[in-house]
């Protein structure tokens, strides 16, 4: 994705979309910062060029090869921060695996059967219950209301 001398101010929000992108060239723009999470997501990007003021995203450490040219940053190799021999400030809870989620950034994933807050939860969401719940509160509601609002309605 080349989005090289595009006078671009700030992070495009369409970037977001792009999270499959090998390679993104944002060398030669006026950018001041790349807001944190801008490269939520990106876990597939190999390659990154960005202004010579800038740093890599995630910091020199995310990547395995950071060369400074004459106009631009070049960022190569996303390093996966879940093999990393430095440990995480936040560690990911009992019955979950750490994954990358783009340069410098980890997300904590529940291992099977496990789900909900911290994986706490184990088994499966009780969608039946659910929604046999939420279907006899609506029609018990619809119903009432139907019942007490019907003598309001307005007869031709």
């Amino acid at each position: 994705l080349d989005l090289s001398n595009c006078s671009l101010h700030s992070v495009p929000p369409g970037l977001a979309e792009a999270t499959t992108a090998i390679v993104l060239d944002l060398s030669e723009n006026p950018l001041t910062s790349l807001p944190d999470g801008s490269f939520l997501g990106f876990i597939h990007l190999q390659s990154l060029a960005v202004p010579l003021t800038l740093e890599c995203p995630g910091g020199s450490d995310a990547w395995q090869n950071v060369t400074v040219d004459r106009s631009s940053r070049l960022c190569q190799g996303q390093r996966n921060p879940c093999n990393s021999s430095a440990e995480l400030a936040w560690p990911c809870p009992e019955n979950s695996v750490c994954a990358p989620d783009g340069p410098g950034l980890i997300q904590c994933l529940c291992d099977s059967p496990f789900h909900g807050y911290k994986c706490l939860r184990e088994g499966t969401f009780p969608m039946l219950l659910f929604g046999g719940i939420l279907g006899t509160t609506t029609v018990s509601l619809s119903l009432l209301l139907w019942g007490t609002q019907r003598r309001k309605a307005k007869t031709p």
